[in-house]
Parts: C-alpha cells; structure tokens; sequence
C-alpha cells in the first residue's frame, strides 16, 4: 500500500448523528432561544476528534449557515441558531468523522419576528395558547393551554420545550378541551377553572363547564402534580344566581344556544384568584360581559364564597356581592395576588379577534370599594394576546417586575398566513412570557 494512501480508514465505521429534536424554533434578536442537543458517535473514534459544523441553508435570508454556532465537545453537542429573518429554513449539519466519513441531518428551524423587551423575553414551546401560569417555585411555572388540557411545567427563566406534562383528561371524564382559562393557588392546592362560555359558534359544551383542583408536591424541576376533585356545575350555578337576581348581568342570554362566549354582552370567564386573607372565597373574574354591555363599561369580578366547598364536596356555589371593576373601558383577562393581597389585573378586550387591541396592567388591593390604579399598558405591536401573570411582586417598592405570558394561538408568528395554534410541529409552537418593571 502506498504511503498516502489511508490505511486506517478501514478501521473506522460510519459516523452516526442524531438531533434531540427535528425541529426548531428561535427568535430574530431574542435572547437564551431554545437549543438542539446534537449526539455523535463513530466505531473506533474518539467522539472529541469528530466535526459538527452547519453546511447550508435553504434560506440564508432567515439563519445562514455563519448563524449557527455549534458548542461542546466530546459525544455530546449544543446547536444555537442566532436568526435575522423572520421565517423558515432548513439547515443541513453536517457532521465529519474519521477516515474521510460523514454523515448529514436536517434541522427545519423556524423564526419568529423581533420583539419589545427582546431581552427580557423567553419563549415557551410546545403550545401556542398559554391561558394561566401558577408559580410553583424553584423558577418553575405550570402553565395551562386554552386549546388542550395539558398542563405543562416550564423554567420561567429560560427559553424552551416543558420539563414536564399532565393531562387529567381521562381521569376528569372530559374527551373535549376545557378551555382553560384561570387558576389560583391555596397551599398545595391549584385551583383550574375553565372558560364556562359556550364555544366559538355559540355551541353549549358541557366540558368547558369544568372546575378541578391539582395538588403539588416538590417544587422546580422536581414538581410533580396529582388530580384532586372536580365541579361541573359553576356555571348552571351562575346563571340560576343571575335570574335570581333578575338578570342583572344576562347570564342566561349570554350562555343560550347560538351566542358566541367572547361578545361584550357574552359570557365567558378568564380570571380566577381568592379574596383578600381568604382561602375559601374565590373571585371569578368575566371577560365578557361587561356591565354595563357598552363601550366604557366596567369589568365583572363574581365572589364565590364556598369554593373549597364547591370543588371540594361538589355542593352547590354561593355567591357575594358582584365586584365591578373600572378598567377602562376593558375586561378581566388574568388577575393574580401575592401573599400581602396586592393584586395585578391584566385588562384586554372582551373581542374575540383583539391582538391589536389595547391591554394595561392594574394594581388593586382586593376590596370592592376601592378602586384598582393602572400601572401602565402592555405592547401590542407583537403579535399574542396578554393572558397569564405568573406571580405579583411587592408592588410598594419601586421598580417591582412582574412576568406574563402571551395567548400566541391565533398570531402568524413566520409570516406565512398560519395561526400559531394550527402549526403542525409543536416545537414550533410558542408563547412569549416578558418581564416587566410595573412599580416606580
């Protein structure tokens, strides 16, 4: 055998590559997007002697391949994508061995759009239709989806697919989505409520009249969830309460067959939180209707005051006496309380169709004859609706931040026409949560 010619090729088998995931979403300008474990082998090498570099690009324009940054050595290895277009790409990594051998894998990457507040920004993916977020410490958050009924554990600090997943489905005897809407915590207890509103065409479905309870054990990564009990009867309930009452609110319209949840004399539940010191009377808070059901009108909080009870023994809800709410003009969205009872409201539109419309923040200290303070507004020029606050801060010291957490479902978030919530790879699906200062 001649002196160049490579004599130890033989002894080398084919190189091997595989992808932790297929498919990835990031971010132009975002920071910490998620990232692709890469894994690489070959007979009779030293895995640190092999080379993963990204070879081309369908589509430079998104992430060429000079965007690619390929970290780690050794057999295992990290693959970031850092985009400056919006849109889709595939990448092809190529990985290169001993003796002359290589092998090559796609990465079908997709990119979403700048946005406001990029570094305080994460992505959480998996689900386009974040609904509620609950913190269960150790940086961790579950978040509910409004278009499923799984609930999912997620680093609240960092970009990237759930740590965990629970879907109580089977267990609740549901075989529809719940709607999940609203959450709040006791304890160990998460309280889930869904919308209770009929579905977009009007069309009564028993299992968005859904209330259960979790309970967590452990915390961070560690959390784990168990199914509690369940109640199926809130918003029979609330609508039996309101012709008592002689149709105050028109509970009864707003629920018939044929009326669409999400109209401003509809019905349709998205807040959930307890009262002041109490953990047995709950605030239900109402996207829709607003009271009056005119532009202006202030937003409904609806007390019930034997929660546990109701969840708990499945007896029937009492009520107290309807909170309304000034906000501009805006319904409730999300409403969440720290353990000094300072509370934050995310107010948004009680329209179906509402991205662009306008979404502030409000403090408030729970009591119905006070008056909640806007903080400030919330962006709308990037795509998603607010729907989520993860925690509350200590809202008497200046420059307290808070986290909330976008509904991207119905956003084109690669600008082909396709609403998030229809996009066919889940890793593709996501939902932003920001950090913002809301004291000072």
């Amino acid at each position: 055998m001649g002196l160049n010619a490579p004599a130890h090729a033989a002894g080398y088998g084919t190189p091997t590559l595989s992808l932790s995931a297929s498919y990835l979403s990031g971010a132009v300008g975002a920071t910490g997007d998620p990232v692709v474990t890469v894994t690489v082998g070959q007979s009779g090498a030293d895995a640190s002697a092999l080379t993963v570099v990204a070879s081309a690009s369908t589509r430079p324009s998104v992430a060429g391949t000079g965007d690619v940054a390929v970290t780690g050595t050794g057999a295992t290895r990290q693959v970031a994508v850092a985009a400056h277009g919006r849109g889709y790409t595939d990448l092809t990594l190529k990985l290169t061995g001993l003796g002359g051998k290589s092998v090559t894998k796609t990465l079908h990457y997709a990119a979403s759009a700048a946005v406001q507040y990029a570094s305080d920004t994460r992505y959480f993916t998996g689900s386009s239709d974040a609904s509620a977020a609950v913190d269960v410490g150790g940086g961790y958050i579950v978040v509910a989806d409004d278009e499923s009924n799984t609930l999912r554990l997620y680093d609240r600090s960092a970009s990237g697919a759930p740590a965990r997943t629970w879907d109580f489905s089977s267990q609740l005897g549901v075989g529809k989505e719940i709607d999940i809407e609203g959450a709040a915590r006791v304890g160990d207890t998460i309280y889930w409520t869904g919308s209770l509103g009929n579905n977009k065409d009007g069309e009564y479905k028993a299992d968005r009249n859904t209330v259960f309870t979790t309970t967590v054990t452990g915390s961070g990564a560690s959390t784990q969830l168990a199914l509690g009990r369940s109640y199926k009867k809130l918003r029979d309930d609330l609508v039996a309460w309101d012709r008592a009452n002689g149709d105050r609110y028109g509970f009864a319209a707003g629920t018939a067959a044929g009326q669409a949840p999400k109209q401003i004399d509809g019905f349709n539940v998205e807040g959930l939180e307890f009262a002041p010191g109490s953990a047995t009377t709950a605030y239900v808070g109402f996207r829709a209707p607003l009271v009056p059901p005119a532009d202006g009108g202030k937003a409904l909080i609806v007390p019930v005051t034997n929660f546990d009870k109701v969840v708990d023994s499945g007896v029937k809800a009492v009520f107290g006496a309807p909170i309304e709410l000034d906000l501009g003009g805006l319904s409730i969205r999300d409403i969440r309380k720290n353990s000094a009872d300072q509370y934050l409201i995310v107010a948004g539109s009680w329209a179906a169709d509402d991205n662009s419309d306008p979404y502030a923040l409000y403090s408030w200290d729970g009591v119905a004859a006070h008056a909640p303070v806007k903080l400030r507004d919330l962006p709308t020029s990037d795509p998603g609706g607010w729907e989520a606050v993860v925690d509350v801060p200590d809202l008497s010291v200046p420059g307290a931040r808070a986290q909330l957490i976008t509904d991207d479902g119905s956003a084109d978030l690669y600008g082909d026409g396709t609403d998030a919530k229809d996009l066919t790879h889940p890793e593709w699906k996501k939902s932003r949560a920001t950090w913002f200062t809301v004291t000072g």
